[in-house]
C-alpha cells in the first residue's frame, strides 16, 4: 500500500474529495471456490439471507464482516440483538457459513436465529434501511484505500455521513478500527468536520467488549498499531 504523495487522504483533502462512486469494494472474489465452499454458498447462505422485513428488538449492522470472527461473536454475546452482517467477498462469507455448520451439514444444521446475511453493497441496504432503525454500527478495519485518488472509495466520507446518521437511532454508536495510519488521518478529519455525531477520542487498544478479528491480528503481528473510536449519533 502506498500514497500518492505526502499528506495523501490527510487533513485538507476531505473537503475537496469527490462523491463515492456507485461500487466501493473491488474483487468480491479472490481464489478459485472448493466444492465445499460453493455448497455453502447454494445451500447455506440463502438461509440466512436478510429477507423483507426488520426482526423486532436492536438491531445492529456490521459493514465488512471479513471472516466473520467479529460477528458470530457479537451474535453468540448478545441474543438478544439481531446483526445484520455485510460483505461482497465470497472467500470471507464462505469462511463464515463454515464455522457455522460442518461439512454434510449444509441444509440442516442450526443456524444463529439472530444473524443475517447481506452480500451486496452495504449501502444499497442502508439507503432502503428506515430512519432511527439502528442501535449499533461497526465498521473494523476498512479496506483503506490508501491513495489520494482513491479516497472517493472510503466508507467513511463526508458524504456517507448523513445515510449513516438517518438509519442510526439518536444516541446510536458507530464503531470504527483501522491500523492504516493514512486512514486513521482521514477517520479523524472527516469526524473533526461534522455535526452529526459526538466524537471522543480514539483508543490505542481494543476496548474490552470489542471481539478481535483476523485483521487486528495481522495489523498487530506486522507492528501497525490499529486505532478505534466510538461515535455516537447525536439527538
Amino acid at each position: 500500500m502506498g500514497n500518492d504523495g505526502p499528506g495523501a487522504g490527510a487533513e485538507g483533502s476531505v473537503r475537496a474529495v469527490k462523491p463515492p462512486p456507485d461500487r466501493l469494494y473491488g474483487r468480491s472474489r479472490g481464489h478459485k471456490l472448493r466444492p465445499r465452499q460453493q455448497v455453502l454458498l447454494d445451500v447455506t447462505l440463502p438461509r440466512l439471507r436478510l429477507s423483507a422485513g426488520l426482526p423486532a428488538g436492536p438491531l445492529w449492522l456490521e459493514v465488512g464482516f471479513g471472516g466473520g470472527e467479529h460477528a458470530l461473536a457479537q451474535v453468540r454475546a448478545h441474543p438478544d440483538a439481531t446483526l445484520i452482517a455485510c460483505d461482497v467477498f465470497e472467500n470471507g462469507i464462505c469462511s463464515m457459513l463454515s464455522a457455522l455448520v460442518p461439512e454434510g451439514e449444509e441444509a440442516t444444521a442450526p443456524l444463529p436465529p439472530n444473524l443475517r446475511l447481506w452480500t451486496d453493497d452495504a449501502r444499497i441496504l442502508l439507503r432502503d434501511l428506515p430512519d432511527g432503525c439502528l442501535d449499533r454500527l461497526f465498521l473494523l478495519f476498512p479496506d483503506p484505500w490508501p491513495k489520494a485518488r482513491h479516497a472517493k472509495r472510503r466508507f467513511v466520507h463526508p458524504a456517507t455521513l448523513p445515510l449513516l446518521a438517518r438509519v442510526l437511532k439518536p444516541g446510536g454508536e458507530w464503531r470504527v478500527a483501522s491500523d492504516d495510519p493514512t486512514y486513521q488521518a482521514w477517520v479523524e478529519d472527516v469526524m473533526a468536520n461534522q455535526a452529526l455525531f459526538t466524537v471522543a477520542d480514539a483508543a490505542g487498544s481494543r476496548p474490552a467488549d470489542w471481539p478481535p478479528t483476523r485483521y487486528e491480528a495481522k495489523a498487530l503481528r506486522a507492528g501497525r498499531l490499529p486505532r478505534y473510536w466510538s461515535f455516537t449519533r447525536k439527538a
